[in-house]
C-alpha cells in the first residue's frame, strides 16, 4: 500500500466577520463627521416643553425687581421659656439679682444656684430650638456672650452662667 498523500493548497481570502467590518465603517463614518464639523461654531439653544393645556406666559414689558419679603421674627415669649441662673463667680449673690432682674423683664426663673467650673465670661446658653430666646435674654441682661448648651446643662431651658464682668 502506497500511502499516496496529496497535499492540498490551502492559498486563499478570507474575509473578516461582519463585525469588524461595521467597526470599520463606524470608525470612518465618526472621522469624516470630525472633520466636516471642527471648525463649526456651537449652536446651543435652550429647549422648552409645554402641553396643550399650558398657555404661554405673557411677555413682561417692564422689568421686574424681585421684592425681599422680610423673614418674620420668631415671637418670643419670655413668661414660656424656663430660665436658670448660676453664678460662677466670687461675687456674692450675683445669680438672684440677675435672676431678680431676669423675672422683672418676663422670663420664668425656675433656679439659681453657684456653678462650678470654667467660663471665660458671662453667657447665655440655649438649645438649638431656644436660640432667639437666647439672644433675647442676653439681650435684657447686658449679655454679650450666647452659646449653645452642653451636658450637663439642661436642653429645655436657657441657662446664665455669669462670671465677675457680670457685676
Amino acid at each position: 500500500m502506497t500511502n499516496t498523500c496529496s497535499r492540498r493548497n490551502e492559498r486563499g481570502v478570507a474575509f473578516p466577520s461582519p463585525i469588524v467590518m461595521l467597526s470599520i465603517v463606524a470608525v470612518a463614518m465618526a472621522g469624516f463627521a470630525f472633520v466636516a464639523t471642527k471648525d463649526r461654531p456651537v449652536d446651543e439653544r435652550r429647549v422648552t416643553t409645554t402641553s396643550a393645556s399650558q398657555t404661554p406666559a405673557p411677555v413682561a414689558t417692564a422689568p421686574v425687581s424681585p421684592t425681599k419679603t422680610p423673614k418674620p421674627k420668631p415671637v418670643i415669649k419670655r413668661g414660656e421659656v424656663y430660665v436658670e441662673v448660676f453664678n460662677n463667680s466670687g461675687i456674692k449673690g450675683l445669680a438672684a439679682t440677675t435672676a431678680a432682674k431676669a423675672t422683672q423683664v418676663g422670663w420664668q426663673v425656675v433656679g439659681e444656684d453657684n456653678w462650678y467650673g470654667v467660663i471665660p465670661a458671662s453667657t447665655v446658653y440655649y438649645p438649638e430650638r431656644l436660640k432667639a430666646a437666647a439672644k433675647q435674654l442676653a439681650l435684657d441682661l447686658g449679655i454679650s456672650r450666647t452659646g449653645l448648651a452642653v451636658e450637663p446643662m439642661k436642653m429645655d431651658r436657657l441657662t446664665i452662667i455669669l462670671t465677675a464682668d457680670a457685676a
